[in-house]
């Protein structure tokens, strides 16, 4: 532990940038306990606190604002991609569009002490068009309390955190491998928590030619969009005849549907997710022709097939 130490004293600030700006990309490297340790180093006069509080926030947001400028220029593309590499399930899109639509814009001040929300919030805010100037301001204030935090808090206990680093440091190697297996057991704890929101997902999805094909074939299917208000705010696309149903109302409406003919939930959320847990909802309620639409609305509309907005059919 003292080799930290060390590394803050001696290449303290970019240390701290590095690590502010590999964890704000999304790489499992927490900064909190660098920020904190450089607070306490601050406290002894070691480093320049106002200096590490600004590395801090350049290093945040410079990750931040790559991920804001994906969502802008790729729209909900990025969230896959991010959804792809992330430790977190993929409901984490859901959820954090489900906070946009509660707190608005000011989500972006809370974001970043919301597990989950931190990296969703900048790209979906982007993929929503959020204007700059808005994104830079709330997300400077979120940024600048996210840091302050640890760092003061670094200050205000330094001298219980060197005896904490001292204790550690008398087991030498003993107190690194300790720490190395507290950061790997929460990259396990992550993995498995991904693993089982996939095995919840494992449904038969139906295509989009075996969807069209029912539908030319008179089948009637019901065709039910479960994208949230902000997903389709940023994308006003829909099937033809789909029936919109915002989470709140889910429960209440899912009885309603006919279990004489085939259901068919889509989103536009990685892997489905959304439409695949409500598929899954009503299966348990007795449904047996029910299934998710692989790939969603992008696929529908991949394949140059008729879509309806609010402005008419496109």
């Amino acid at each position: 532990m003292q080799e930290l130490v060390d590394l803050v004293a001696h290449y303290g600030l970019m240390l701290i940038f590095i690590n502010v700006l590999l964890e704000q990309v999304g790489l499992p490297v927490p900064a909190v306990p660098t920020l904190i340790v450089a607070g306490a180093a601050a406290a002894t006069g070691q480093l320049s606190a106002a200096a590490v509080f600004g590395v801090a926030v350049l290093g945040c947001y410079i990750g931040d604002g790559v991920w804001y400028a994906g969502g802008r220029i790729y729209g909900r593309r990025v969230l896959r991609l991010l959804c792809r590499v992330s430790l977190s399930p993929d409901s984490c899109v859901s959820q954090s569009e489900y906070h946009f639509e509660r707190w608005g814009k000011a989500v972006l001040i809370v974001s970043k002490f919301v597990p989950g929300l931190s990296a969703v919030a900048p790209p979906l805010a982007g993929a929503m068009r959020m204007g700059w100037p808005s994104f830079i301001f709330l997300n400077g204030i979120g940024i600048s309390l996210w840091a302050a935090l640890p760092i003061g808090a670094g200050m205000l206990f330094s001298s219980e955190i060197e005896r904490v680093i001292g204790a550690l440091e008398r087991y030498g190697l003993l107190g690194v491998e300790l720490l190395g297996a507290v950061l790997a057991a929460y990259i396990a704890l992550k993995w498995w928590e991904r693993q089982r929101f996939y095995r919840a997902l494992r449904l038969a999805r139906i295509t989009v030619d075996e969807l069209r094909d029912l539908i030319q074939r008179g089948k009637q299917p019901v065709v039910v969009d479960v994208r949230s208000p902000v997903a389709r705010k940023s994308d006003a696309r829909f099937i033809p005849g789909a029936l919109l149903m915002s989470t709140d109302e889910i429960d209440e409406r899912l009885r309603a549907l006919p279990k004489d003919r085939d259901i068919v939930f889509y989103c536009s959320c990685p892997n489905e997710a959304s439409a695949a847990v409500v598929a899954k909802r009503l299966i348990e309620l007795g449904y047996t022709r029910v299934r998710p639409l692989a790939g969603g609305l992008d696929a529908w509309i991949a394949a140059g097939l008729d879509v309806e907005s609010h402005s008419g059919v496109t």
